[in-house]
């Protein structure tokens, strides 16, 4: 019964470290999105549009769009992991447990905020001592090696469909907001909202601002990143896979329930949300379970962390 708390804003309310981890998100998204030139966005993409929605020419209105599962399959942190053990900056048996995680978080096709956690522990402890500017630069190759042959060709229409429409297009994620900056800008959205992992002279301190941005803290972000912007909520639109995110979708007048878990489903469809299931294949019909159907194997350690948990059980 404790995941009810996540249902709405005011059932629980966000904590300091919530707002903090809101406000910090919101300023890094605004920088990064200054920052970038127009030469970093690229063409539109020829894919299927919605044709009532978004409103075209309303400038005050902007999407958010939840990552894991959402506008990606799996979650961007163990994707990363992966990446920075093929760089060597860390152990196979740290791997193998960022692999049972991916496994786990596939098989279940939901967030579970322990697993989640430690994952960003662990990250954190890895970063630590690195320069930003190094792991930006690492960032951008783990997309290519990981990441974009994971993009979901449906929410990657909807995103396209607000550009279109000339409104802002956020990603709203616990990732690191580096990662999360990085996937935005190869998608050719506005920005992105992430975990803010602090930094002292360019370098990673092993510490976060606030807390990870997740439930709660990704509301807070999106609001303060719609009064620094002067978006109007009630017109804006927002997407997600997940129960964890049900305040920041309560937030905006266009709720979209995308991949939906079985909670999130539930609750959409009691409140007449809108709905789009991108999964594929048999599986995809049990709320809550990721397709199998073009989903690549996951390297190394998934396989060795899976054979482990079976012969402890």
């Amino acid at each position: 019964m404790a995941a009810l708390g996540w249902l709405t804003p005011r059932r629980r309310p966000a904590t300091a470290r919530s707002v903090l981890a809101g406000e910090a998100a919101a300023e890094a998204a605004r920088k990064s999105a200054l920052a970038a030139g127009p030469e970093d966005v690229p063409a539109a993409l020829d894919e299927d549009r919605e044709p009532a929605f978004p409103v075209a020419g309303d400038e005050r209105a902007a999407a958010f769009f939840d990552l894991d599962n959402t506008v990606m399959q799996g979650a961007a942190i163990f994707h990363f992991g992966r990446g920075l053990y093929k760089r060597k900056f860390f152990q196979r048996r740290e791997l193998t447990r960022f692999a049972w995680q991916q496994a786990w978080f596939r098989l279940a096709g939901v967030e579970d905020p322990e697993h989640m956690q430690d994952a960003r522990d662990s990250a954190l402890s890895i970063v630590k001592g690195h320069r930003v500017s190094e792991l930006m630069s690492i960032g951008e190759e783990i997309y290519d090696e990981y990441m974009a042959d994971r993009i979901w060709p449906g929410t990657r229409a909807l995103a396209q469909a607000h550009l279109d429409a000339g409104q802002k297009v956020w990603l709203v994620t616990a990732a690191p907001v580096e990662t999360a900056t990085i996937i935005a800008r190869r998608l050719g959205l506005t920005g992105a909202l992430g975990t803010v992992a602090e930094s002292v002279d360019g370098v990673y301190t092993g510490r976060l601002v606030g807390e990870p941005l997740h439930g709660p803290a990704k509301a807070e972000a999106v609001r303060a990143l719609a009064s620094a912007e002067g978006l109007d909520l009630e017109r804006c639109a927002a997407y997600s896979d997940s129960h964890n995110d049900i305040p920041m979708l309560s937030l905006v007048g266009h709720p979209y329930a995308i991949n939906p878990d079985t909670k999130l489903r539930k609750y959409a469809r009691a409140r007449d949300w809108r709905l789009r299931d991108y999964r594929t294949g048999r599986k995809a019909a049990k709320v809550g379970i990721p397709a199998a159907a073009g989903v690549g194997a996951l390297a190394g350690g998934t396989a060795a962390a899976v054979a482990i948990h079976r012969r402890r059980r």
